[in-house]
């Protein structure tokens, strides 16, 4: 199941001209505040209209020249920020609030298995108020799925939780694209948040599309750095392989060997790892008496000179995409050039990062 999204609409200084498909999964649109992320995802809800363009969800058409379907005849689940779950109901009642306009021979989605899978089955006779922010987070992506939605819309569904309801949540989210079918349309600035979920990433600047494609590709490019290259990094998809004696997990990314802190996962389960490109170092040698545990051959694919004192050097390493930054300075005294060999150096706490 696939959306496209051609469109062009002006809020005042603003101009949207918007073009990407996104297709199963989940489609991050990823960007600094202010970029059109939300602008985006609500032309693609149905609550507001671009000016001109085509949206359309696994061939149904939802807007064009001829075509502007109602917000409730989209089919479309939304996610929004803050929970909005209708207070006087209690969770069960919230969750079956968009069944009961889905006609009964159209309902799809298995209510126990959702409500399994979001981990609610214990407080479905609880009103929201008795609820934590997480719990309430959840309770909304259950009642956005048993509405039998074509696909999922969720506007930065984790920016108002702090970082211990946002790890309590992001399971269940990888579970949704993991699990079932319905695709995900996911608007976020949160670099931990993309490199996670993400199977496709959007970046959009100023009301535009800058890059689109596969997450590890987008993320460890050097040329898109949407919020700037403190935040850059690379994803890397990877297996665990073993669990050693001394509290350290081996992971195989490609054919490069990775050691991290331990990690409760069975050996041969999948898993991602995003690497900081601060966290990397590079060198000429391979070297020699150091502590950082992962010290592996590489090959400069592309560097990117910055305007101030950094640069974002990409690296290929065993099938992988890897970024590293480092000083301009660094860039010249090394002679580093696309095509050069190096080694790369990566502690093995800088590597585990959720």
């Amino acid at each position: 199941m696939t959306l496209l999204v051609d469109i062009r609409r002006q809020q005042g200084d603003f101009a949207l001209d918007v073009t990407f498909d996104a297709p199963p999964g989940i489609t991050v649109l990823f960007g600094r505040s202010g970029s059109g992320k939300t602008s985006v995802i609500n032309a693609v809800a149905g609550l507001v209209q671009p000016d001109q363009g085509h949206i359309s969800v696994a061939g149904r058409v939802l807007f064009d020249g001829q075509t502007n379907l109602p917000v409730h005849k989209r089919n479309l689940g939304y996610v929004f920020q803050d929970a909005r779950l209708f207070p006087h109901l209690t969770v069960a009642q919230n969750l079956d609030y968009g069944r009961w306009f889905r006609p009964r021979a159209l309902r799809r989605a298995d209510r126990d298995k959702i409500v399994e899978m979001l981990g609610i089955g214990s407080i479905l006779a609880r009103r929201p108020a008795a609820l934590s922010g997480g719990e309430k987070q959840r309770v909304a992506i259950g009642r956005a799925l048993l509405s039998d939605p074509a696909m999922i819309l969720a506007d930065e569904p984790l920016a108002a939780l702090d970082n211990e309801r946002k790890a309590e949540i992001l399971p269940y989210f990888e579970r949704l694209r993991d699990e079932l079918q319905v695709p995900i349309l996911y608007v976020s600035h949160a670099p931990a948040e993309v490199a996670r979920l993400a199977t496709t990433v959007v970046v959009l600047d100023q009301g535009r599309v800058v890059r689109a494609g596969p997450a590890t590709e987008v993320l460890s490019d050097p040329q898109v750095t949407p919020l700037g290259p403190t935040e850059a990094g690379a994803v890397l998809d990877a297996t665990v392989t073993r669990h050693h004696d001394d509290g350290l997990t081996e992971l195989l990314a490609g054919t490069l060997p990775l050691l991290v802190p331990q990690l409760q996962r069975d050996p041969g389960t999948q898993v991602r790892v995003r690497v900081e490109a601060q966290d990397v170092m590079l060198a000429l040698y391979k070297p020699q008496g150091i502590s950082a545990l992962n010290a592996f051959p590489a090959v400069v694919r592309d560097i990117r000179i910055g305007t101030g004192p950094g640069a974002l050097v990409q690296i290929e390493a065993g099938g992988n995409l890897l970024l590293a930054r480092i000083t301009r300075r660094s860039v010249t005294a090394l002679g580093l050039a696309p095509g050069q060999p190096v080694f790369a150096v990566l502690k093995a706490v800088s590597v585990a990062r959720d």
